[in-house]
C-alpha cells in the first residue's frame, strides 16, 4: 500500500562549516530571562554590627545589630533584629526591637516584634507576639490632570486725568 521511493537526485556538496556569525538583528536580541540572584543565607551563631544592605532575598538566623534593607527577608526562629527592617517582603520568625517597613509582612507563631509595622499587608499566626502600631501604607491620591483654567486678565481702567 505504501512504498518508500529511491531518491535518484544528486548528492549536494556541504561546504566546510565557518564560526557562526550573528546577524545585527539577532546579536541585538535578548539572551534568556535572566536567572534569579540566589538568596545570601547567614546562620545561628553570626552576630552583625552595622547595616545590612542589598537588592536580594535574604535569610538570617543570626543576631544583626543595625538596619537591613533588603529586597525580600527571611529572618528564621533564632534571629534578632536590634534596628529598623526595610524590604519589598518580610517573614518573621524571630525577633525585632525596631520599626518594620514592607509591603508584605508575614509574622510566625514564633515572631516576637517590639516596633512599629508598616504595611500594605500584614498577616500574623496565633502566638505572634507584636507590641506597637500597625500603620497601612498611604497610597497618594491619583491626580487627575486638570486643564489649565484660563482666568481673563482684569481690564486696565483708564488713567485719570484731571487739568
Amino acid at each position: 500500500m505504501f512504498a518508500k521511493k529511491k531518491d535518484t537526485s544528486a548528492p549536494v556538496a556541504l561546504a566546510p562549516l565557518e564560526p557562526a556569525r550573528a546577524p545585527a538583528a539577532q546579536a541585538a536580541a535578548p539572551a534568556s530571562a535572566p536567572r534569579p540572584k540566589p538568596a545570601s543565607m547567614i546562620a545561628q551563631g553570626v552576630t552583625i554590627k552595622g547595616d545590612v544592605v542589598g537588592d536580594g532575598e535574604l535569610h538570617l538566623d543570626c543576631v544583626v545589630l543595625g538596619d537591613i534593607r533588603v529586597g525580600k527577608l527571611i529572618l528564621g526562629p533564632n534571629s534578632r533584629v536590634e534596628g529598623s527592617v526595610t524590604a519589598q517582603v518580610i517573614e518573621i520568625h524571630g525577633n525585632v526591637l525596631g520599626s518594620v517597613t514592607a509591603q508584605a509582612v508575614r509574622l510566625y507563631g514564633t515572631a516576637r516584634i517590639d516596633g512599629d509595622i508598616t504595611h500594605e499587608q500584614l498577616a500574623m499566626e496565633t502566638g505572634a507576639e507584636f507590641q506597637g502600631r500597625s500603620l497601612k501604607f498611604q497610597r497618594p491620591a491619583p491626580v487627575a490632570a486638570q486643564p489649565a483654567s484660563h482666568v481673563p486678565a482684569m481690564p486696565q481702567s483708564a488713567p485719570a486725568y484731571s487739568a
